[in-house]
């Protein structure tokens, strides 16, 4: 039983926190309506819920949802597919559809996410499989002691041998600031300025409508992201999206199938429904989760622990880091998580090896879907500073939830 003590705190934290909310459901209003019409103008229909097997060839439903990702995403061209196994899937497509021996790729946000690292080749000793390992070349622009953007140092590294730049929006498994899309603009302006062909490429994970603009936008070229985080609104069994310039996209899905099938084949297994269903719904889906992290910002400040970003912060992806310092507070918060989860609410989360990362990874995730991060969830490498990375939330009644009883146990 929660106290009353316990509950009148979070009803005084969500009046301060009021106009962030308000802020936060007029992006959401704002996007719902973005993808509504995407759906009106393409007139989608229950004939385009329907699958065909095989080769997958003359699925009117696929051709329909790709419109649809392209006019809510602002691209010339998209393909979101079943597929696709995880969010670094997506962007390893991209990597590998574009680049070629010789040419060059610099991560201007830092060093990549963990799973991301064994796609370049930067750990894994540069295996035959890694990108690095295919003679593709590599470099980085390290960012600034704040964890900002080094736009001087970007600017300088940028010329005609740079075939492609990587932009992290999220921050990862790190404590730096996510990149909104403001940054993101500024990043492509810098770098069209100084090589007008080098392609801007975004990982796009866990941003999709926190904002109301996405970063093709704002002079991206083409950006990747998973179907079990935001876009899926929480019903998207598995999948991967694309979106972006026609010739990037299509070299992309290339190299997700073969050359010359491209995003014609492939069977999508009825799935279609779920899919539209869940872009539909992925507007509201992440508004609730932000208003969670937003809430959750102010929870763990209030009871003394130091968590980024601040909650009146802009946001621009889902993510709440607090920063434990110690191993043992960063597995008891996950065991909370997963206590207070739909799904194996009985299970106690252990470190353990998970494919992708060089570190032991600690999970919460009582979810409907296996890894959906759009659904409450948290998790963190058992390496300093032990940081547990919480995001989504199917609903900010469950986030909220969940707080109050983070709340009673240590206040």
């Amino acid at each position: 039983m929660i106290s009353e003590k316990t509950i009148n705190h979070i009803k005084q934290a969500e009046k301060l926190l009021a106009p962030q909310f308000e802020n936060l459901e007029e992006i959401r209003d704002y996007n719902q309506e973005k993808v509504l019409r995407a759906f009106i103008d393409n007139k989608v229909a229950p004939e385009h819920f329907y699958t065909v097997s095989g080769y997958g060839h003359d699925d009117l439903g696929k051709e329909i949802l790709d419109n649809v990702f392209a006019q809510v995403f602002k691209a010339e061209s998209a393909f979101a597919r079943t597929h696709i196994v995880s969010g670094t899937h997506a962007l390893s497509c991209v990597l590998f559809g574009n680049l070629r021996a010789g040419e060059k790729l610099v991560s201007v946000t830092g060093t990549p996410y963990d799973t991301m690292q064994e796609v370049i080749g930067i750990t894994g000793g540069g295996k035959r499989e890694s990108l690095i390992g295919h003679g593709v070349l590599y470099d980085e622009v390290d960012l600034l002691p704040d964890g900002t953007v080094d736009f001087d140092r970007i600017a300088d590294k940028i010329d005609s041998s740079v075939k492609m730049v990587e932009i992290q929006r999220s921050r990862g498994y790190s404590l730096r600031p996510s990149i909104d899309i403001e940054t993101i603009g500024k990043i492509c302006q810098i770098v069209k300025s100084k090589n007008p062909d080098c392609i801007c490429f975004v990982d796009n994970c866990y941003g999709e409508f926190v904002e109301k603009k996405e970063p093709l936008e704002v002079g991206a070229d083409i950006i990747a992201g998973s179907l079990i985080k935001n876009p899926g609104g929480g019903l998207v069994e598995t999948g991967g999206y694309v979106a972006g310039k026609s010739e990037y996209v299509e070299q992309a899905a290339m190299s997700l199938t073969a050359p010359g099938i491209g995003r014609e084949g492939g069977a999508m297994l009825n799935q279609h429904r779920l899919i539209f269903q869940g872009l539909f719904m992925a507007p509201s889906v992440v508004c609730d989760a932000v208003k969670g992290a937003v809430l959750a910002s102010k929870i763990f400040e209030d009871i003394g622990y130091v968590s980024t970003p601040k909650y009146n912060e802009k946001r621009t992806d889902l993510i709440q880091t607090i920063a434990f310092n110690n191993p043992k507070p960063l597995e008891d918060f996950c065991r909370t998580i997963q206590e207070l989860s739909p799904i194996n609410s009985y299970v106690t989360p252990i470190p353990d090896d998970v494919p992708g990362y060089e570190d032991k990874i600690i999970m919460a995730a009582g979810t409907f879907i296996e890894g959906s991060t759009i659904e409450l969830s948290a998790d963190g490498p058992m390496r300093p500073p032990y940081a547990v990375y919480m995001q989504g939330g199917l609903n900010y009644s469950h986030v909220k939830i969940v707080l109050q009883n983070i709340f009673e146990k240590v206040s």
